[in-house]
Order: structure tokens, then sequence, then C-alpha cells
């Protein structure tokens, strides 16, 4: 598996983020830490300790979907599934100010559709792990509340005290009983012969909505892909 250029400069910036933040200065420790200009590690991160705060996630979400692929989940209700996959990527974090000065970068103005697409993404590593084959509305509604929860979530744990987390986790649990319950009553709604005749104008209408499609389109503006060998 080829090796993140990112990776060296954010196991510096990992030193410094709970003291400077997810700014210039730790960028700038980082680069003198691993022996890099300051233009060398800005063709690796032009945004800077942004571009390394979001591949702190995206390595969280990672380290999240290891661990789902090799902890037996099999036995487990659905529910606690879901559940695993959110605490599991909470497991990852090793220093809770390092996610403090994260979430501090991304309510920043200019960040915050960044740290929504990231929180959107965990969600989905997480449906997407557990085998969800949803295409339609549903594929949205799952993530948007997944993603709430998981936001929520974070939060409680910022805060928490208790021994092992364990506010925490009755916290998920609780939230992710919240997420079963919507969908139980998305289901009686679809099965009461009343209730299904009141939604079938919207119901209708969003049978229409999709998931994203996973096949890369290449007839749109703006694609651009790799030469082949003999273009080169």
């Amino acid at each position: 598996m080829p090796v993140d250029p990112k990776d060296p400069l954010l196991d510096a910036a990992l030193e410094h983020v709970p003291f400077d933040g997810w700014g210039e200065a730790t960028f700038l420790a980082a680069a003198r830490d691993v022996g890099v200009s300051v233009e060398d590690a800005r063709r690796t991160c032009p945004r800077g300790a942004v571009d390394l705060a979001i591949a702190y996630h995206h390595r969280g979400d990672a380290q999240m979907l290891a661990r789902m692929n090799t902890e037996n989940l099999s036995g487990m209700r659905y529910s606690a599934r879901v559940a695993a996959g959110v605490r599991f990527r909470l497991e990852s974090v090793s220093d809770k100010e390092i996610i403090r000065r994260g979430m501090a970068l991304f309510a920043m103005p200019q960040y915050t559709a960044e740290g929504t697409r990231l929180i959107w993404g965990t969600a989905d590593h997480i449906w997407n792990q557990l085998g969800d084959t949803s295409d339609d509305i549903n594929w949205y509604s799952k993530r948007v509340v997944l993603s709430g929860v998981y936001g929520s979530v974070v939060l409680f744990w910022l805060g928490d005290t208790s021994e092992g987390y364990s506010a925490t986790w009755a916290f998920l649990d609780r939230r992710i009983e919240d997420v079963m319950l919507f969908e139980k009553v998305k289901a009686k709604v679809r099965e009461d012969p009343v209730l299904s005749k009141l939604f079938a104008l919207p119901g209708a209408f969003l049978k229409n909505v999709k998931a994203p499609s996973k096949t890369q389109r290449t007839d749109l503006p703006g694609h651009w892909a790799p030469p082949s060998q003999g273009e080169q």
C-alpha cells in the first residue's frame, strides 16, 4: 500500500496541535521537525495545516474501518453494529485536544462545508461497511441521521469524565436506538393503509431520488484521467 506523503508531516504536526491548534505555527513546526522546506511541505499540503487536519480525519476513518473488518460483529444486533462503528471511530483518537482543535478549525466559516463533508464521509463509511444497499432517498436519510448522531456523540464525549467513557457509550446507545426507531416508523407508515395513501404523493416524488452513482462519470466537463502508457 503506497505511503501518503502527508503522513510524516501529519505525525509531526500531532505533537504540536494540542498546543498550537491546526494553524500555521503547527504546519511550520511540522515541516521543521520532518526536515523539509516550507515550500516542499506546501507542495504536499497546499492549504497547510488544514490539509493535515483533513488527513487526520481520514486516518481515523481508515482505522475505524480496519477495526470493523477485524472485530466479529456478526452476533450483534444491527443497531449495536452501527454503534460499534461510531465507538471504534472515537477510540481511534489518542488525544481529545486534537479533536477540540479540529472542531475549532472546521467551525470557521471558510471550512464549515469541509467539516460537514468529513462527518458525512464517516457516516457513509459506517453504512457501507455494514452492507447498506439502499439506492434511493433512504441512502441520504441514513447518512443524515447518523451524521447527526456522530456529531452529538463527539460533543458529549469531549466533556465526558466517566470511567472508561461509560456515559458516552450509554448516550451513544440511546441515540442509535433513536435511529432504529426512525426506521421502524418509516416501515409502519408504508404498511399502514391510511398513512401510506396520505404520503403517496410525496412518496412518489421521493422515489425518483437516487443515491450517487458508484461508477465514475467520464462524459462530464472537467473530467481528467491520467494518460495511458502509450501516450506518455
